[in-house]
């Protein structure tokens, strides 16, 4: 194996109790589907022969130095809670450090089955690894802290889905870590108060080395948080399983299911086959939030002298949580639409055009884009209303230096769309990866409206629109 990797291990040494020995399975056939060079180059992981580096990403060998685990965790599912759950179908080769010294996770998902599958394969089929390796470059590119995919392997297996035997698929997949909340709250609930009190030093140290104590790990969070529910909305992104299993300590999206990014705006758009109630939807996922903070909160109580003092700041804390995430979601779609400092009136100027693009069924992502370029009225069917509210925003923007860069920084010409992704995925399901590479190379400049991407642009006819997306894996 000619790829050196300076691995470290440091979540492997907090011990047993946090996570399981687990080497991944071997494929019969790994070939490299896609390896990201740029990132590889910041991890100091460089490419070398496509056959090593499919060996060595889709689990076929390991590189000296790596000690493979399969993490444990627990968490709510849709507002259930889950007293076990873990990596089941992920292994974490380790961690290395980039050219900065920040830490990185490199991890393979879909390799295979752990003490944590539940009676699931381990596996991950084609679809949904191609699906996160370009959502989750989509979302880096859109500067919006995520994790991040360094390589796709076919396994040359089958894994056997509803839908019969499909391709299987091993994504390499980058993370600041992989703790989540569902993390502490597995040592909560089985009263290892030790153990939580371990994750939680390990955790300041390694994300928020400033704070200090269980309150300062929550205000950290918090605030991550915070920054990062309004950036999701601000592209019209709707994660659509924010389970607390799939909230990260660090801030990152993380675990790219059943996403979609909206065509038509709808505040109540729901794309997950599995959330029959809506929980998820796009207007519902700062309320999520906030309630996965306060199982987080819940999870640290324990480890304050005070339990009683402690749930009456923590729930201080979280009330606050709220007008935060409202004041970040207003400066994020005041800059959509060139303010770049909120003043009275603004908000009701942004709630105006939300609703008449719902009203209209205007899709989002071009409404945003037309505007940046002087109009969206041929965005919308209410032209009367809309160039009333035309006539008032260029007012409002006369106290402006700058709108138009504002506006180009804020919104994408080109996103991920579901119509897309799934000709894609039925593509190289038959062998054809070039739409796969080709939204790659396209997503990674989403701010440039380039002639020769004007087709991945387009809202899906009546016939394309997907109503659902489904987990899959």
């Amino acid at each position: 194996m000619n790829i050196q990797i300076p691995f470290d291990n440091s979540y492997a040494r907090l011990g047993n109790a946090f996570s399981s020995s687990q080497a991944p399975e071997v494929p019969s056939d790994p070939r490299l589907i896609a390896y990201n060079d740029a990132l590889g180059a910041e991890l100091g992981i460089p490419r070398s022969s496509d056959h090593e580096t499919a060996r060595l990403f889709g689990g076929a060998e390991l590189a000296q130095g790596s000690e493979p685990i399969a993490q444990l965790y627990s968490g709510h599912q849709f507002g259930g809670y889950n007293p076990q759950l873990g990596d089941g179908r992920a292994v974490l080769l380790g961690e290395v450090l980039d050219s900065l010294g920040a830490r990185h996770d490199i991890q393979l998902k879909g390799s295979g089955r752990t003490p944590y599958s539940r009676g699931g394969d381990g596996k991950a089929w084609l679809g949904p690894v191609l699906r996160e390796y370009v959502v989750s470059e989509a979302m880096h590119a859109l500067g919006i802290p995520t994790t991040r995919a360094l390589a796709a392997v076919s396994t040359g297996d089958l894994v056997y889905r509803e839908q019969g035997g499909l391709p299987g698929a091993v994504l390499t997949r980058v993370a600041a870590s992989h703790i989540r909340v569902g993390t502490f709250q597995v040592f909560a609930a089985r009263g290892q108060i030790a153990e939580l009190r371990q994750l939680l030093d390990y955790t300041l140290a390694r994300h928020y080395p400033q704070a200090t104590g269980p309150e300062g790990l929550l205000q950290s969070v918090i605030d991550a948080q915070t920054r990062l529910i309004p950036a999701w909305m601000g592209v019209g992104f709707i994660h659509g399983v924010m389970n607390t299993d799939n909230c990260q300590i660090a801030g990152q999206t993380i675990d790219y299911g059943p996403c979609a990014f909206m065509d038509a705006y709808d505040a109540n758009r729901v794309f997950s086959s599995i959330d029959r109630h809506g929980r998820y939807a796009f207007s519902n996922q700062p309320d999520i939030v906030m309630w996965n903070m306060a199982q987080l909160a819940t999870a640290l109580v324990p480890l304050m002298p005070d339990t009683d003092a402690a749930v009456e700041k923590f729930t201080a804390m979280i009330h606050t949580m709220r007008d935060g995430l409202r004041a970040e979601w207003a400066r994020v779609f005041a800059a959509k639409i060139g303010i770049s400092a909120l003043r009275d009136g603004d908000e009701q100027l942004i709630a105006e055009l939300l609703g008449l693009m719902q009203s209209d069924g205007a899709d989002f992502t071009n409404t945003f884009f037309a505007l940046t370029h002087g109009s969206a009225q041929d965005e919308v069917i209410n032209r009367e209303a809309y160039l009333d509210w035309h006539m008032r925003w260029q007012e409002r923007l006369q106290d402006e230096t700058d709108p138009e860069a504002t506006m180009r920084r804020s919104n994408p010409a080109i996103i991920p769309r579901n119509h897309r992704m799934e000709q894609m995925i039925e593509a190289a399901v038959g062998g054809d990866f070039a739409l796969f590479h080709r939204l790659n190379d396209a997503l990674s400049r989403p701010f440039d409206a380039e002639p020769e991407t004007t087709d991945l642009r387009r809202p899906p006819t009546d016939q394309e629109i997907v109503p659902a997306t489904f987990c899959g894996t």
